[in-house]
């Protein structure tokens, strides 16, 4: 057997391939987003899209992260936007245009981020083999510490921004006479 040029590249370990299907679940997800015609359809893709950045936090050992992911997001806010969309009635029947003016300059300013992004990623020194974490307790305590002192302000302000959308959502379905 000849022997090639160039080193073969080593197969994707399992942890990998989860992590590129996980992507991928995100990924078409936000496409879903941005891109379906319908509504719900978006919002279902919202869904999908937040259950794929959970299975990131998830492959990247940050457990309690993903599961947070899956209780506030998932549970919570996609919830809250597929009953606001229910609840008006007029959107679900009608199918809305994904493009508009707008989208080539979307395009560009996307596609130029990507770049911008991953040039950064790229210019970054990654270490190689990362401290282990003794007490993950100490991490969860930590957090919680954290949101009761030092990001309370924006954890309230969180809270408010959840009760006015319910109240606009019940706003707008309300009968008007």
């Amino acid at each position: 057997m000849p022997e090639l040029p160039f080193p073969l590249p080593p197969l994707p370990t399992v942890a990998q391939v989860i992590f590129i299907l996980i992507a991928v679940l995100a990924v078409v997800g936000s496409l879903m987003v941005v891109l379906a015609r319908n509504l719900f359809h978006s919002a279902l893709g919202l869904v999908a899209a937040f259950f794929g950045a959970a299975g990131v936090y998830i492959v990247a050992e940050a457990e309690f992260i993903g599961v947070s992911q899956v209780l506030v997001y998932v549970g919570a806010i996609s919830t809250l936007i597929t009953f606001a969309i229910m609840l008006t009635r007029g959107m679900m029947f009608g199918a809305t245009s994904p493009r508009n003016r707008q989208s080539g300059t979307a395009a560009i300013i996307t596609v130029l981020a990507f770049i911008v992004l991953a040039a950064l990623l790229r210019a970054i020194p990654w270490p190689q083999v990362g401290e282990p974490i003794t007490d993950g307790q100490a991490i969860i305590a930590g957090l919680g510490y954290a949101f009761v002192n030092q990001y309370v302000v924006p954890f309230l302000l969180l809270a408010m921004l959840l009760l006015v959308a319910l109240a606009g959502a019940i706003m707008l379905a309300r009968d008007r006479k």
